[in-house]
C-alpha cells in the first residue's frame, strides 16, 4: 500500500521591504482556496497599517526559540522573526502556504520542506522608496537603509526560484504569481 501524497507546499515570499510582499500574498489567499498564510511571530508592537502578525517580547521570542516552537526563526532589522511549527501541519494537510521569509532562511526552508519554492518579488528603488515612505512605519534613516539592502542577490543553491517584478496592481502581480506556480504544483 503507498503512502498518502500530499500535496502541500511551503512557498516562502522574499523581496526588499517595500516591494509589496504581503499584499501579494493577501491576494492570493482571497482568491484561491487552500492558500494558506502564515502568521509570523515577530519581536514587534502590532500595528493595523501593516502584515498580521502575533507581537512578542524578546524575552517570549526566546523561550519559543528554546522550546522548539518554529519551524524556523532569524533576526533582521532589529527585530527577531519566527515561523511557528504548526505550519508543518497545514504543509502535510495539502495546503500551500505562503511566508514572508528573510534570504537568509531560505537555505534552511528548502532543506525542511520538500517541494519549498521562492517567490522573489521585485520592484524599481524609486517604486520601494515611495512605498516605504507612504507606509510611514520607518525614519528616513531607516527607509535609506532598507534601500540599501534592496539589491541583495539570493542565495545560491535554490532548486525553484519565481522572479515577479512588482510594479503593476496587486491584483495583476497576484495572477502571475499564480500562474508561475502551477506549473511546479501540476509537475510534483
Amino acid at each position: 500500500m503507498c503512502a498518502p501524497v500530499h500535496t502541500g507546499r511551503l512557498v516562502g515570499v522574499v523581496g526588499p521591504s517595500g516591494v509589496g510582499k504581503d499584499s501579494v500574498m493577501r491576494a492570493l489567499a482571497e482568491r484561491h482556496a487552500g492558500v494558506r498564510l502564515v502568521r509570523r511571530v515577530i519581536t514587534r508592537a502590532a500595528d493595523a497599517r501593516c502584515e498580521v502578525f502575533e507581537p512578542v517580547s524578546e524575552h517570549a521570542f526566546e523561550v519559543r526559540v528554546q522550546a522548539r516552537a518554529f519551524a524556523l526563526h532569524w533576526g533582521a532589522h532589529g527585530l527577531r522573526y519566527g515561523v511557528p511549527v504548526s505550519v508543518n501541519e497545514d504543509v502535510a494537510a495539502g495546503h500551500l502556504c505562503l511566508v514572508n521569509l528573510s534570504r537568509a532562511v531560505l537555505a534552511d526552508a528548502q532543506a525542511m520542506f520538500p517541494g519549498f519554492a521562492v517567490v522573489h518579488l521585485t520592484a524599481p528603488v524609486d517604486v520601494l522608496a515611495s512605498r516605504l515612505a507612504a507606509r510611514g512605519r520607518e525614519s528616513a534613516e531607516v527607509i535609506a537603509a532598507r534601500l540599501a539592502r534592496a539589491g541583495f542577490a539570493l542565495p545560491e543553491g535554490l532548486e525553484r526560484v519565481i522572479e515577479v517584478e512588482n510594479t503593476r496592481t496587486v491584483s495583476e502581480t497576484a495572477a502571475e504569481v499564480w500562474d508561475k506556480l502551477q506549473p511546479e504544483r501540476a509537475a510534483r
